[in-house]
């Protein structure tokens, strides 16, 4: 029985079709498209259309896009929609242009060309059934006559206007008047909107090719970046349908993309912590084997993951029986480890969004500038604000994530899906750059050990145990606390919610149940 004096919300129940997103004019404008007769993937675009508009420090036109589709009775299907680098682009090249050992996250090499409208498109032209003009509708009225700043975004805005205050076309939409929007201002972008009419107009076309390619690939060189009218060109067609990855975990199939993103991160996490009674550890317990789970499952990512050109085979190698048994032996629930690599054979900011329509399609859709206004950089011709996934890159030659022409980055965005039975049962995923792996494994642990709501185990105290560090919500018990540092945790209470996350679970008789994480704006609404 939910405990209504919990200050929490319940899941979200209904019975035909659900959207869950981060912000409330994007799950209003999916679920419009629903009510309309649109399909999962019309309101998809609908909705992440919205969101780039009225949510511009997490996405936007200009940055990349994952989705997992599992249309009605057919297989899962994985879309990469990550860009590439410029063609001119090395470790070599960037080293001449004095960078040594990292690439800045204002960079214009931590610029690829965006992925995420070649993705939109294609999720449409192959699965759509509603014309882009219609989708872009209520985005393009937001850009054009204004939307108001809602809560969350009022806060995240204010803690990362230092990104957009010296950049001239960014700061005069972001900053108007030099000062920080409040919650419930009003901010337009009209150069966004031109480019969206032409976007749903044109298709990817009108964004890659022509004037407004023109306009971004000068507004790049201006700065110091190699992208080229080629390059832009290269990424119309650049979104391309792969082949998902998957694990087991205690009865059900956890799908998720391959290489070049982390869900892989996700899966082996998972498989460790399967091999423990996750329902009966304690607080404590429960948090220290998840911060060592996830410690030994980014410790690889960052060694292994990259462009899958260049990192073929690693994540089968990584999910084998071998190396799960193996890693998992290396965990002491006494005391804090060290991760180490398995080597014994040869061999920061999103917005994520799921929906279930009246036939039973179900997408898992995630779209992201990287970090908050990502790169802070704006073409002021199109009102393109350009992600800096870029910076994720490596400068060492022969790793796998090494910077090189016409590589993808390592990505931190994941959608997931969970199959029971061969039966699709529920879309999901979870925001917060690094933390998403770690908050796959959280929110299926609590959903399926602890057999809680979508929406408790969203709500439930998160920690995140990362770069040396654990932290954790205040939310976590101080004797929770005290005992993790005994065992020689560095705790960190954080100031800032961790993540965010949403999820659709379909259950066998054909309720809907919807989970949109409070630490955002969002909600799960369907009919």
């Amino acid at each position: 029985m939910f405990n209504f004096f919990s200050a929490q919300r319940p899941s979200t129940y209904t019975g035909k079709a659900m959207i869950a997103t981060s912000h409330p004019l994007a799950t209003a404008a999916g679920l419009e498209v629903l009510q309309q007769g649109g399909n999962a993937v019309d309101a998809a675009i609908a909705a992440v259309a919205v969101q780039a508009v009225v949510d511009p420090l997490m996405t936007g036109v200009g940055g990349d896009c994952f989705a997992l589709y599992a249309p009605a009775g057919g297989a899962v299907r994985a879309l990469n929609g990550s860009g590439r680098a410029p063609a001119a682009a090395s470790v070599a090249a960037l080293k001449a242009a004095g960078l040594e050992t990292a690439i800045p996250l204002r960079s214009p090499h931590a610029i690829t060309v965006p992925g995420a409208v070649s993705a939109w498109v294609r999720l449409v032209d192959d699965h759509g059934s509603l014309p882009l003009s219609r989708l872009f509708e209520r985005a393009i009225g937001y850009a054009e006559e204004g939307f108001r700043v809602t809560p969350r975004v009022a806060q995240d805005w204010a803690q990362s206007a230092a990104t957009v205050a010296d950049d001239p076309a960014a700061s005069a939409v972001f900053l108007p008047g030099g000062k920080v929007p409040s919650v419930g201002d009003t901010i337009r972008n009209p150069r966004l909107c031109a480019t969206l009419r032409a976007i749903a107009e044109g298709g990817a076309a009108a964004f890659y090719e022509g004037p407004n390619a023109g306009a971004m690939v000068d507004y790049l060189r201006g700065i110091g970046g190699l992208h080229t009218l080629d390059d832009f060109a290269a990424g119309r067609d650049g979104a391309e349908w792969v082949t998902p990855i998957h694990a087991s975990y205690r009865g059900h199939v956890i799908y998720e993309c391959p290489p070049n993103g982390q869900g892989v991160a996700a899966l082996l996490i998972l498989k460790i912590l399967e091999g423990f009674d996750m329902a009966t550890l304690s607080e404590a317990d429960r948090i220290h084997l998840h911060a060592e789970a996830a410690k030994i499952a980014y410790h690889h990512r960052d060694a292994l993951i990259g462009d899958a050109d260049h990192c073929r085979g690693v994540a089968e190698t990584l999910l084998s029986e071998p190396a799960i048994s193996t890693l998992r032996a290396r965990i002491d629930m006494s005391r804090a480890g060290r991760p180490a690599l398995w080597d014994e054979p040869e061999h920061k900011d999103t917005i994520y969004l799921c929906v279930v329509d009246e036939a039973g399609n179900a997408i898992s859709f995630i779209n992201s500038i990287f970090h908050a206004f990502g790169s802070g950089r704006m073409d002021a011709e199109t009102g393109v604000l350009f992600h800096n996934r870029g910076a994720s890159f490596r400068l060492i030659e022969g790793h796998p994530n090494a910077i090189g022409p016409r590589k993808r980055p390592m990505h931190t965005i994941i959608p997931g899906m969970m199959l029971t039975d061969g039966r699709v049962e529920m879309p999901f995923g979870v925001m917060g750059g690094q933390y998403q792996a770690a908050g796959h494994a959280a929110f299926l642990s609590g959903v399926i050990d602890r057999r809680m709501s979508l929406q408790e185990a969203m709500d439930a105290p998160r920690s995140f145990g990362f770069g040396g560090v654990l932290e954790v919500e205040p939310t976590v018990s101080a004797e929770a606390r005290a005992e993790l540092e005994r065992r020689g945790h560095k705790v960190v209470v954080v100031a800032a919610p961790i993540g965010g996350s949403q999820a659709i679970r379909i259950r066998e008789d054909g309720l809907l149940e919807g989970g949109s994480d409070t630490r955002k704006d969002g909600m799960a609404l369907g009919f």
